[in-house]
């Protein structure tokens, strides 16, 4: 039995029907659209669909006519090649739980026609990216958010790992009391971005590792500190987020290095030529052992020319490596056994 609708309400069945059983390549005529609505038991008329069809596009709504085929709904909020974009970001996200990940993708695909649907059940594969199995990083972010819009300081506890997978807390399982001003996104983490009035700086914490947070009546601290920061550059002059004294460093590097430095370090690097073959390249970083393993992984193509304290580091590095490296006195090479794994 058809149910008694007003006129808005049928217009919002109508809507919907349009959202989800029709797109460019699926228009609906209208005899199908009164089908579908009486189907879900809304009553109309034809002449009653026309007019509700005329007041969507009034309302700003693409409907569109394909003549000798029917209507459909054009424009959307999210068009198919952004929805894909988004949920391709959603299922490489390791911070966020297979879970939320499947609820999120879900209500993304609410945004596209069911013929459309289906292409957005993807699947993309990040190696080496181990999913979270912690959903309360996803809230947490919302909360850090929250600090930040509020002009409010932020509590947290935070910890590390032991070899048992067990959770060690930091300062003795006190809490951080930071003023927090930006969220980083950087190797698959979220960093928050914080001032510290007890070192007197910014600081960095992986949102993971933060756990019992709360938000602060108290108002933020370190608004010039953080002013005087670009995020974007924060971010590159650190190598794995790890802290370090940051320093102003000359690099020789091979000119077919190029476009990784500035990859790396963007329009910050100033660049000039120098001897056949390479450029001088003077940027700040965050001088730490990422930052000597990102040179290593270069293979001899960049060259630390300046400051002299940080070539000595690099030196000593080196050494270290070595003598690491160091083979035992009786050393036999492996030999191929011959089995069937022999390329794994």
């Amino acid at each position: 039995m058809a149910k008694t609708v007003n006129q808005r309400g049928r217009i919002l069945v109508l809507l919907d029907i349009l959202r989800h059983l029709s797109d460019e390549e699926h228009p609906l005529s209208v005899p199908a659209l009164l089908n579908e609505l009486e189907r879900r038991g809304v009553q109309m008329e034809r002449k009653s669909v026309y007019t509700a069809l005329a007041t969507l596009q009034e309302q700003g709504y693409d409907v569109e006519l394909r003549r000798g085929r029917g209507y459909y709904l054009g424009e959307r909020e999210f068009q198919l090649p952004e929805l894909k974009l988004l949920v391709d970001a959603v299922q490489a996200s390791k911070f966020i739980t297979v879970q939320k990940s499947r609820q999120l993708i879900e209500k993304l695909t609410r945004q596209a026609s069911d013929y459309q649907a289906s292409s957005l059940q993807r699947q993309v594969y990040v190696a080496g990216k181990a999913r979270s199995v912690n959903e309360r990083v996803y809230y947490t972010i919302d909360s850090i958010y929250e600090a930040i819009a509020q002009d409010r300081q932020l509590s947290f506890r935070y910890f590390d790992y032991n070899l048992q997978r067990e959770k060690v807390y930091r300062r003795d399982g006190s809490a951080y009391v930071v003023s927090p001003f930006a969220l980083i996104r950087s190797d698959d983490n979220y960093y928050l971005v914080a001032f510290d009035e007890v070192r007197a700086g910014l600081r960095h914490y992986r949102v993971d590792k933060m756990e019992s947070l709360e938000v602060l009546e108290l108002p933020r601290n370190g608004h010039s500190v953080f002013a005087a920061q670009d995020p974007g550059s924060y971010v590159d002059r650190r190598f794995g987020m790890f802290q370090g004294e940051e320093e102003e460093v000359v690099l020789r590097c091979k000119n077919e290095l190029l476009r990784v430095i500035l990859d790396r370090f963007g329009d910050e690097a100033s660049l000039v030529p120098d001897r056949e073959g390479s450029f001088r390249a003077r940027v700040k970083v965050v001088v730490s052992p990422q930052f000597f393993g990102w040179l290593f992984g270069l293979e001899g193509g960049v060259e630390v020319l300046e400051p002299e304290f940080v070539r000595y580091r690099l030196k000593l590095a080196v050494e270290q490596m070595l003598l690491t490296c160091q083979a035992p006195a009786k050393y036999e090479p492996l030999q191929p056994s011959g089995g069937e794994n022999d390329a794994l």
